[in-house]
């Protein structure tokens, strides 16, 4: 396996990768409906693309207020660090602009690997898209 690597996407760019991913995970694999999965937020957050090699595999986003969403990475690069290579860099990012606090809702299955990377559990489960979640909070040192 090539390294993984991570950088910042352009929306406007690299819109067709993004879009490519998130429709894999999220719309195929998960049943999530097209019109939960697109946003307004999409516009103003920072995104994150990572590559095998060339090849787009896992994308992320960080929004203006904390807020990191739509990690995902496809089916054939999971196990392999790429979502803790994604998180790394978008903690960076969230620090960099000085966001102490980053916010996450997680599916309930990726909990551990969220609490891996300093989250904590902050709220109850909850049902989004027909998934269960739970909101998580991380605090930078």
């Amino acid at each position: 396996m090539n390294k993984i690597r991570v950088r910042v996407a352009d929306w406007q760019k690299d819109i067709a990768e993004i879009r490519r991913i998130r429709e894999t995970v999220f719309i195929a694999e998960q049943s999530v409906p097209p019109e939960l999965e697109w946003d307004a937020d999409d516009a103003t957050a920072v995104h994150f693309l990572a590559f095998e090699g060339d090849f787009p595999i896992g994308t992320a986003r960080l929004l203006p207020d904390g807020h990191i969403g739509r990690v995902s990475v496809l089916k054939d690069w999971r196990g392999m660090k790429v979502g803790d290579a994604l998180m790394q860099a978008v903690i960076a990012e969230a620090e960099a602009r000085g966001l102490q606090q980053q916010m996450l809702s997680a599916q309930v299955q990726a909990t551990a690997f969220y609490e891996r990377l300093g989250f904590s559990l902050v709220s109850e489960e909850f049902l989004e898209a027909g998934i269960p979640h739970v909101d998580m909070v991380r605090h930078s040192a």
